[in-house]
C-alpha cells in the first residue's frame, strides 16, 4: 500500500542517508518495505518513527510466530495480551492486573534511574487499566559480588527500586535476586506490578470516536530517553556508557499525582481511552492506540509542552520522559478532564485528534512532518524466523559429570547458605516497604507475597520466579521448571495459581543458539501453562541481553498471581511451633545435575537439571491448597534451590524479622535407601515441599496427599527455639546450631556489600 499524503522534513533535519538509516538500526529489508509503504523517501521524523516501531523491544520481529503459540485464554481471564497489563477476575466483582516489564539496558549504564523509571514505568501500566497499584515485585540478576562494579550496579539498582516504590506508596511484596557470571555487564531489572480493580471499572488503550481529542497528561516532554526502544534493541557494547543521556530520569512524586488522576478521570467515566507514553513515549502510546481501535490520528507536536526550548517533532516523538500519559476525550469533556488534572497540580494539554483515514500523522508548526499509513506502521514490520539451532557446546554440557572432590555434607551446607543467591535477601528488602496500605498478610522473605483485599475475605498472592542455570542446560525443562516452581510458592500459601505473566530475558536472537534456547523455553512454558491452567496475560520480551563476553544466562522470569479463597487460611514458609510434626511431600530421586551443589560447592554448571513431572506438580499443588484451606498445614516451603537441605535450614532460621528461631530432627533413615547422602540432602527433584503440622494431623494429610499420588514422608519434629538441624540416616549424623546458620545466611550479602568502594562510571 502507498499513500499520497507527503510529509515535509522539518528544517534543519539531516537528510536521509545509508548512514542515517544505519544509524537508526533499520536494515536493508526494513527500508525497502518503508519505501513500498510511502511511496517516497522518509523524512528524518519518520524514520525515527519506524525505528522505534520497528525496533524488537516494540515490534516483537524476532518473537511473534513463538508468543502465539502460548494459552491465552480461560474463565478467569478478563484481559488477555495486547493491551497495558493483563486482568483476571477475582470473587465479589473484583479484578487484578499483573504485567512484568525489563528495564535491563538503562540499568547497565545508569543503575538507579534505569531501575527507579523501571519500577514508574510498570506501575504506570497497571494503573491505565483503571487498577490502583497494591503491590510491587522485581526479579534482578547480576554478576558476582566479588567485582566491584557489580556491586555498585546492586546497590544502584536496590536504591533506585526502593526510593520509587516507597516514595509513591506501593508496597514491594516478593522478588528474587541472582548472581552469576553470566550477568557481568549484563544485569537484568525485571519489575513487576500487581493493582485491584473493580471489573466495571476496566480501562483500555483503544483509541476511538473520529473527531475525539488527544491530550497529554502529567510531566512536560523533555530530551531524556529518546531511542530508549532501540537501546533495549542491541547488545551492550564499550559504546553502551555514552548511552547514559537516554536514560529516563524518574520522580516518583509527580508519579503518584499522575496515578490519582488517572484513576479519578477512568473512574469518573471522563475519558474514552488511555495509556501510557512508555517505550517509545508519545510515538507508541499514539500509534498503538490508533491500530487498536482502527482509526487515524493527527498530532500537532507544536502543542506538546516540552521543558526544553527548542525541541524538534522527532525529538518529541522519540522523548521516553516519565510520567506521562495519552488520553483520549470527547470534545465536551476536556474541561472537566483538565480540571481533575489541575487538582492534582497536572497539565492536560490538546495535541492531537482522532482521524478516519487510518494515517499516523504528525504536524509541527503548520508542517506535515510524518504521515505514515498507521495499521501498517504498527503491525507491518518484517517478521523474521531465524534459525534455532542447539550448540554442540550445550548437549556436551548435559552430559558432564564432576571430576572434583565433594565437600562434606557439613560444609557443603554453609556453602550454599552463605552463596548470595541463595543466602537471605534482607539486605535488599529491607531498603523498601512492605506493609505500606496496611494489606500485606506475608511479608517478603518467604515463598510467595500475600495480600489481602480491602473489606472482603480473600487475598492474592504473587511470586516472580526462574531458574536460570537449568534453562541454560535444558531450555525446555528449564521454561516448564520456572512456571512449576511459580506455582509451587503460590501453592505453598495456600492460594491457587490464576495466571502468569512473563518476561523473556535472552541473548541476541540471530544467532541460532540463542533462538533455540527462547523457542525451546518458551514450549516448555506453554506446556506448563497448559497443564496448571495458567493463560499467560502478557508481558514483555527482552532480547539482545550480551556484550563482547557473551550471552547472559536465558532467563524467562514468571510473574504468578494465585487467589486465597479465605486470607485466614494463609501459610507461613518458617516453622510456628516447637514439637510440630514435619513432612515431606513428593517423590526424591537425588537429581543433582543443574543443582545449585554442583554450582556451588563444585564450581560446575553442568548437567541435565530434573525433569519436569507437571502430573506430579498439580498433585503437590491440590494437597497444599487442600490442607491450607482444612487448615492442617502451619508451615509450608517449597524445595528449589540447594534441596531438602538448604529448605529445612531457611524453615528452621525463620524470616527476617522472626522473634523465635527452632531446630529440627530428622531422621531420613528407610527413606529413599538408594539415593545417595548428598543427592537426597542437596538434589533439587520438582514437585516437592516441607511442610510442619499439628502432630495430630500427619494422618490426614498423608491421606489428603495420597488422593492425589503424592507420597507424604514423616521426617521429625521441629525443636526448641535456638537449637540444631540435626539430620540421621541410617547410622550417619549431621548437625548445625540454628544460631550459626542464621548467621551465615543473613550476613552473606551485608559481607559483600561492606566492601563496596568507588568504581570507574560509580558513585
Amino acid at each position: 500500500m502507498t499513500t499520497t499524503i507527503l510529509a515535509e522534513p522539518f528544517p534543519g533535519e539531516r537528510p536521509i542517508t545509508p548512514a542515517v538509516v544505519a544509524e537508526h538500526k533499520i536494515n536493508d529489508t526494513e527500508y525497502t518495505a518503508i519505501l513500498a509503504l510511502l511511496g517516497r523517501t522518509p523524512t528524518l521524523t519518520e524514520i525515527g518513527i519506524f525505528s522505534a516501531l520497528w525496533s524488537e523491544h516494540c515490534s516483537y520481529k524476532h518473537t511473534k510466530p513463538v508468543l502465539r503459540r502460548f494459552p491465552v485464554e480461560g474463565p478467569q481471564v478478563v484481559q488477555g495480551p495486547g493491551e497495558n497489563a493483563g486482568v483476571l477476575r477475582l470473587p465479589e466483582g473484583w479484578a487484578v492486573a499483573f504485567k512484568i516489564e525489563s528495564h535491563n539496558h538503562p540499568s547497565a549504564v545508569e543503575p538507579y534511574q534505569g531501575a527507579a523509571t523501571g519500577v514508574g514505568g510498570i506501575l504506570r501500566d497497571v494503573f491505565t487499566m483503571g487498577a490502583r497499584p497494591v503491590a510491587v515485585l522485581n526479579s534482578l540478576r547480576l554478576g558476582p559480588l566479588e567485582d566491584a562494579r557489580n556491586r555498585w550496579l546492586f546497590a544502584g539498582i536496590v536504591k533506585g527500586v526502593g526510593d520509587y516504590g516507597n516514595c509513591v506508596g506501593v508496597p514491594t511484596l516478593g522478588g528474587e535476586v541472582c548472581f552469576a557470571p553470566g550477568y557481568s555487564g549484563n544485569p537484568l531489572v525485571n519489575a513487576m506490578a500487581v493493582g485491584l480493580l473493580r471489573e466495571a471499572d476496566l480501562a483500555t488503550a483503544r483509541a476511538h470516536g473520529v473527531g475525539n481529542l488527544l491530550l497529554t497528561v502529567g510531566a512536560r516532554t523533555g530530551r531524556d530517553g529518546i531511542h530508549g526502544a532501540s537501546f533495549a534493541s542491541e547488545d551492550l557494547t564499550a559504546e553502551s556508557e555514552k548511552r547514559r543521556p537516554q536514560v529516563q530520569v524518574g520522580d516518583p512524586f509527580t508519579e503518584k499525582l499522575l496515578l490519582e488522576a488517572s484513576l479519578e478521570l477512568i473512574t469518573g467515566d471522563y475519558i474514552v481511552a488511555i495509556q501510557d507514553m512508555g517505550a517509545a513515549g508519545l510515538t507508541s502510546s499514539s500509534a498503538e492506540m490508533a491500530a487498536r481501535g482502527g482509526v487515524g490520528v493527527l498530532l500537532d507536536t507544536s502543542r506538546v509542552p516540552t521543558r526544553e526550548p527548542g525541541m524538534t517533532p522527532y525529538e518529541i516523538m522519540l522523548s521516553e520522559s516519565q510520567e506521562r500519559m495519552l488520553v483520549v476525550a470527547e470534545p465536551h469533556r476536556v474541561a472537566e478532564i483538565q480540571a481533575v488534572c489541575a487538582k492534582w497540580e497536572l497539565e492536560a494539554v490538546e495535541v492531537g485528534h482522532v482521524t478516519d483515514d487510518g494515517i499516523f500523522r504528525i504536524v509541527h508548526e503548520g508542517r506535515t512532518v510524518a504521515a505514515i499509513p498507521g495499521q501498517e506502521l504498527v503491525d507491518g514490520c518484517p517478521i523474521y524466523q531465524p534459525p534455532a539451532v542447539e550448540s554442540a557446546e550445550a548437549v556436551a554440557r548435559r552430559q558432564q559429570v564432576p571430576t572434583v572432590t565433594a565437600p562434606s555434607i557439613t560444609d557443603a551446607l554453609r556453602q550454599l547458605l552463605d552463596a548470595p543467591t541463595i543466602a537471605s535477601k534482607r539486605w535488599v528488602f529491607e531498603q523498601f516497604d512492605s506493609t505500606v496500605r496496611a494489606g500485606t498478610a506475608i511479608q517478603p522473605g518467604g515463598d510467595a507475597g500475600v495480600l489481602r483485599v480491602e473489606g472482603t475475605d480473600f487475598g492474592i498472592a504473587m511470586t516472580v520466579d526462574c531458574n536460570a542455570r537449568h534453562v541454560f542446560l535444558d531450555p525446555f525443562e528449564g521454561g516448564k521448571g520456572a512456571v512449576a516452581e511459580a506455582a509451587r510458592n503460590i501453592a505453598c500459601t495456600g492460594a491457587r495459581p490464576l495466571g502468569i505473566t512473563d518476561c523473556l530475558n535472552f541473548g541476541n536472537p540471530q544467532k541460532p543458539e540463542i533462538f533455540f534456547q527462547f523457542v525451546e523455553a518458551c514450549r516448555g512454558i506453554g506446556e506448563a501453562c497448559v497443564a496448571f491452567g495458567t493463560p499467560v496475560t502478557g508481558g514483555n520480551v527482552s532480547l539482545y541481553n550480551q556484550n563482547p563476553t557473551g550471552a547472559i544466562d536465558p532467563t524467562p522470569t514468571i510473574g504468578m498471581i494465585g487467589l486465597l479463597r479465605d486470607i485466614t487460611t494463609a501459610v507461613p514458609s518458617h516453622f510456628q511451633c516447637e514439637g510440630d510434626a514435619i513432612l515431606l511431600l513428593g517423590r526424591t530421586n537425588g537429581h543433582l545435575g543443574g543443582s545449585a551443589y554442583w554450582a556451588e560447592a563444585l564450581d560446575m554448571v553442568a548437567g541435565a537439571p530434573p525433569p519436569v513431572d507437571l502430573d506430579a506438580e498439580r498433585g503437590l499443588q491440590e494437597t497444599l491448597i487442600g490442607g491450607a484451606e482444612a487448615r492442617l498445614i502451619r508451615s509450608a516451603h517449597d524445595l528449589s534451590d540447594g534441596g531438602l537441605s538448604v529448605a529445612l535450614a531457611e524453615c528452621c532460621m525463620g524470616g527476617p524479622w522472626a522473634t523465635a528461631v527452632f531446630g529440627a530432627e530428622i531422621d531420613l533413615s528407610q527413606h529413599e535407601p538408594t539415593v545417595s547422602d548428598a543427592g537426597y540432602l542437596f538434589g533439587e527433584d520438582g514437585a516437592r515441599a516441607v511442610i510442619s503440622c499439628d502432630p495430630k494431623h500427619v494422618a490426614a494429610i498423608q491421606s489428603l496427599a495420597a488422593v492425589h499420588d503424592i507420597p507424604a514422608h514423616y521426617l521429625g519434629r521441629v525443636t526448641a527455639s535456638g537449637a540444631a538441624l540435626d539430620i540421621h540416616r541410617d547410622g550417619r549424623a549431621w548437625s548445625w546450631p540454628t544460631a550459626e546458620l542464621r548467621q551465615i545466611y543473613f550476613e552473606a550479602i551485608p559481607r559483600r556489600m561492606a566492601a563496596l568502594g568507588s568504581v570507574p562510571g560509580g558513585e
